[in-house]
């Protein structure tokens, strides 16, 4: 039998326990697998050390190095984030939309597991255990497949997350990592549709297209995020200026940091110096088009692609623009439909500006950096969704479910 049609196999038959057990018994587990990761950080650090040295052999920028590396902190903060999950409601068994049909029939849905998750995923071990958790919760199997430049930090996590499992008395095979990195495996799961009931890519676009492209399982699609900071004519200069300094710089190498900026002319002249002093005192990069070149000299020139670049980087590009719907008509080109951002003191703009713009999350006066499972209050996130269909933004327990319908009767026939 094939490598990954036992991992399949073994999936789906650990499926149907995890699905089937209470709440009590998953949140005993997701508090085993947060004292046993913190309990385990010397082991993990380790392990995440040999991945670090590859990486910066291979030649990766810092800012993706940074996404792949672990930390004291952030251990305790992947463990503190199963904690969070175990304390959210449970999402299983509740039933809604209960109504009584004519002939006595009384139909409702009750939510429901999914099955089995797949998630595809690059250079992020919290997702290991966030995904992990998150699934756990939702009454799912999840068999992860992340890169081999994570391998030693995903192994090692997965099998703490196992150990945790087992002191528990749950089925181990709740969680299963393909330790296989070939990316022939990786396809291999893309059409794995007998097994996996769902498939959630999270990386940069050229993951999320191929297993867009590729898979016969349906999937979920977590998107890239150039995401926008429009300033407008009635903006808060200081604040605009705090809100793209932390959008930008505060963590350079996450979908949703913001890439590109628009600017209202009639406030150009003031805030791109502004923004300038404040970007490139950091090191950043900005490139931007004829008109903001000719405010300040410190802007190198965009091309075409620019626009639509999501950098990962110390770079960022600066489009401005002489009225609001040249803005979201520019912003509508060129984003990825994750998260948009304006800078204004006008209502009417805010509002225009919300109902306009085609994007999972849509911000007046907020930097899109709080597009995230748990500022959002969901604790961890499984991804950020830039699809419409089932799910859209971060997406929390609720979106790791579906629904079937119940219906009782009393010998009613047709």
């Amino acid at each position: 039998m094939k490598y990954m049609e036992q991992i399949g196999m073994r999936s789906k038959a650990a499926s149907r326990s995890i699905g089937l057990l209470g709440q009590n018994r998953r949140n005993e587990a997701l508090k085993q697998a947060a004292k046993e990761l913190k309990k385990q950080a010397a082991f993990l650090l380790e392990e995440n050390q040999k991945d670090i040295a590859n990486a910066r052999e291979k030649g990766m920028k810092e800012s993706l190095i940074d996404r792949l590396m672990l930390t004291r902190e952030r251990i305790a903060g992947i463990a503190d984030g199963l904690l969070q999950i175990a304390d959210l409601e449970d999402p299983i068994g509740i039933v809604t939309d209960m109504k009584v049909r004519p002939n006595g029939l009384r139909i409702g849905k009750k939510r429901v597991p999914l099955g089995v998750v797949g998630i595809i995923y690059e250079s992020r071990p919290n997702v290991t255990a966030d995904a992990f958790g998150l699934c756990l919760k939702s009454g799912n199997a999840v068999i992860l497949r992340g890169g081999s430049d994570c391998i030693f930090s995903n192994k090692a996590i997965v099998s703490v997350l196992r150990k945790a499992l087992n002191a528990t008395q749950i089925e181990e095979d709740a969680v299963i990592l393909i330790e296989n990195t070939d990316r022939a495996v990786a396809q291999e799961m893309m059409r794995m549709n007998t097994y996996i009931d769902v498939l959630i890519p999270r990386g940069g676009a050229g993951l999320i297209q191929t297993v867009v492209k590729n898979s016969t399982v349906p999937v979920i699609e977590t998107g890239t995020g150039n995401c926008h900071i429009y300033v407008d004519a009635f903006a808060d200069l200081q604040m605009a200026v705090e809100i793209i300094d932390n959008a930008k710089t505060q963590r350079l190498g996450v979908c949703n940091a913001c890439e590109s900026l628009v600017i209202h002319e009639d406030v150009a002249c003031q805030v791109i110096p502004m923004i300038c002093d404040r970007l490139t005192q950091k090191g950043v990069t900005i490139r931007g088009d004829q008109t903001s070149m000719a405010i300040d000299e410190r802007i190198t020139t965009a091309s075409d692609d620019d626009w639509g670049t999501e950098y990962l980087d110390k770079m960022i590009s600066l489009k401005v623009v002489s009225s609001m719907d040249e803005a979201i008509t520019h912003i509508n080109t060129y984003n990825t439909g994750h998260s948009e951002s304006i800078i204004t003191e006008n209502y009417r703009n805010a509002l225009k500006f919300q109902d306009e713009i085609d994007a999972a999350a849509v911000y007046v006066n907020a930097s899109t950096r709080f597009t995230d499972g748990f500022e959002f209050g969901f604790g961890a996130e499984i991804g950020i969704s830039t699809q419409k269909l089932h799910a859209r933004g971060p997406m929390g327990l609720d979106a790791l479910t579906t629904t079937k319908y119940i219906i009782f009767g009393d010998g009613q026939i047709r």
